[in-house]
C-alpha cells in the first residue's frame, strides 16, 4: 500500500529537525520520500489530509506487561511485595491462554490508539500474546518471563525455560519482522543466580537480549546487599548478564558505580515514573545516568501498577518529577523525555529505522491533532508534545506502513468481540 501525509508539521527526532507544510511518502513498510513530492510519486497512493496535525515516530513503550490489563484497578494502594506476592501472583496463577490473548488486544487497542507503536514485554503463554500481536499490526519484542529459585545446576528440564526457547524460535523474526524475541529472567528475588547464568548462556546460544527487571526497590537492593555483598546491578554483572543486549527495568536504586557499569556495558534503563510512583518504589536517577551516557527509554509497565498504558502520561510524568525532586528546572527537558519514548526506546531494540521520522526508516508513525483548545497557541512543538499533549489527541497510527488505527476505528481489531472476551475472562478469573 502506498500512502502520501500532505502538509504535515513534521517533527522528525533525527537530530530535532521540524518541518513545516511537508509531505510523506510511504510505500509498502518504509518511509521513501520527505519533502515536496512529484505526481509520479504521489500516483496511486491513498492521499491523508494532515493540515493542523503533527506527524511523528510512533512511540516505543519500552517496559510492560500489556495482559495485566486485566488486573486493572485490582490491586492498589500498597507496597511491591505485598502487592505482587499477594496479590498480583495468586491472580495470574490462574490466567489461561485465551486471557492472555484478550488481555493482550485489549492492551494493544490502549496503545494504538495513543500512539504506541511498539513495545517490549515479558509474561507467561506469550505465544497467546504473539497471536494478538501479529494479527494487530503492532510492533514487540517479547519474552517468556522466567522464575526459579532452586540451585540446579541442571535447568535442562525447567519448564519455563523450555518454553522461552520455544518460544523464541517460534517467533523471532515473524511476522515481517515485527515481532522479535529475548529472554527475561524476571528478578534478581524470583530467579536463583544459577537460574540466571543458565538463561545467559542460553541467550548467548541465540545471540538473544536479555530484559530484566532490576533494583526496583530499597527491600530488593538491601536484601541483595545482605545476600550476596553485592549490588543487584553488581549481581548481574557478575553473572555475566550484560553480555547480551540488556534492557533492564525501574534502576530506581543504583549507585555511581551501577551506573558506571550500566554504561559500560551499554545496557538501557527502562524509566517507569508512573509505576515507580505508585507503588512508592522511589525515583530513579535518570538524570545522573543520562550524564553518563547510558540509553534510558520510558515505559509504562503493567496496567495493575500503573494504571494505564498511556506513554504520553509517561513522557510528561519523566519531564517534570526530575525537576522536582532535585529541585532544579533543567533537568530532563522536554526534547530528552521525547527521546526516551522515540529514538531511545529503538536503541533499546538496537533498531536504528525506528524512532525517527527519515527515508529509509520503518513507516511507524502516529498523527496528533494539534488543532485543540488545550494545546493553542503552538509556540513550541516539542513542548507542547511533553506537557500539553492528550493521549486522546492522537488520531492516526501506523505500523510498518499499514494504518492500525484512525479516527477512533480500530482497522485490525474487533473491539466488540474483546470487549466480550474481557468479561468472560474477568468473569471466569475472579469467579462473577
Amino acid at each position: 500500500m502506498k500512502y502520501v501525509f500532505k502538509n504535515a508539521m513534521v517533527l522528525s527526532m533525527n537530530n530535532t529537525e521540524k518541518l513545516e507544510s511537508c509531505d510523506v511518502l510511504v510505500e509498502n513498510d518504509v518511509i521513501s520520500a520527505i519533502g515536496s513530492l512529484n505526481n509520479e510519486q504521489i500516483n496511486n497512493a491513498r492521499i491523508i489530509d494532515a493540515s493542523g496535525k503533527l506527524l511523528m515516530p510512533g512511540l516505543i513503550n519500552a517496559h510492560c506487561h500489556v495482559p495485566m490489563t486485566l488486573l486493572r484497578n485490582y490491586a492498589d494502594d500498597m507496597n511491591l511485595q505485598t502487592w505482587l506476592f499477594d496479590h498480583i501472583f495468586p491472580v495470574e496463577a490462574r490466567l489461561q491462554g485465551d486471557d492472555i490473548y484478550y488481555g493482550s488486544l485489549l492492551g494493544i487497542m490502549e496503545m494504538i490508539s495513543s500512539g504506541t507503536t511498539c513495545f517490549i514485554d515479558m509474561y507467561d503463554h506469550m505465544n497467546d500474546m504473539a497471536r494478538a500481536v501479529e494479527e494487530s499490526g503492532i510492533r514487540a519484542q517479547l519474552s517468556r518471563g522466567m522464575m526459579n529459585t532452586g540451585n540446579g545446576p541442571d535447568f535442562s528440564d525447567d519448564v519455563r525455560l523450555n518454553e522461552g526457547i520455544d518460544f523464541y524460535k517460534r517467533w523471532n523474526g515473524a511476522a515481517n519482522g515485527r515481532i522479535t524475541g529475548a529472554f527475561a529472567p524476571h528478578a534478581i528475588y524470583t530467579c536463583s543466580p544459577e537460574y540466571i547464568r543458565a538463561i545467559v548462556e542460553t541467550a548467548q546460544k541465540y545471540d538473544a537480549p536479555i530484559h530484566v527487571h532490576l533494583d526496583e526497590t530499597l527491600v530488593e537492593h538491601e536484601d541483595c546487599l545482605k545476600k550476596y555483598g553485592k549490588t543487584p546491578t553488581k549481581h548481574l554483572f557478575d553473572l555475566g548478564v550484560f553480555e547480551q543486549k540488556t534492557v533492564a527495568a525501574h534502576c530506581v536504586w543504583v549507585t555511581e558505580d551501577d551506573i558506571s557499569i550500566l554504561a559500560d556495558k551499554k545496557v538501557t534503563i527502562t524509566h517507569n515514573p508512573t509505576s515507580n510512583l505508585k507503588l512508592a518504589s522511589g525515583i530513579a536517577p535518570v538524570p545522573k545516568a543520562l550524564s553518563r551516557g547510558v540509553n534510558v527509554a520510558l515505559g509504562t509497565d503493567g496496567a495493575s501498577s500503573n494504571n494505564n498504558l498511556n506513554m504520553f502520561e509517561e513522557i510528561h510524568l519523566a519531564a517534570l518529577i526530575h525537576k522536582g525532586v532535585n529541585r532544579d528546572p533543567l533537568l530532563i527537558n522536554a526534547m530528552e523525555s521525547l527521546k526516551m519514548a522515540t529514538v531511545n526506546g529503538a536503541k533499546a531494540l538496537g533498531m536504528d529505522n525506528l524512532g525517527v521520522i527519515k527515508e529509509g526508516a520503518k513507516a511507524d508513525i502516529i498523527l496528533i491533532d494539534i488543532d485543540k483548545p488545550h494545546l493553542m497557541p503552538v509556540h513550541n512543538i516539542v513542548s507542547a508534545l511533553a506537557y500539553s499533549v492528550q493521549a486522546s489527541d492522537v488520531c492516526l497510527t501506523m505500523v510498518d506502513g499499514a494504518i492500525l488505527y484512525e479516527n477512533g476505528e480500530f482497522k485490525t481489531i474487533d473491539k466488540e468481540k474483546v470487549s466480550h472476551g474481557i468479561k468472560k475472562c474477568y468473569e471466569r478469573i475472579f469467579n462473577i
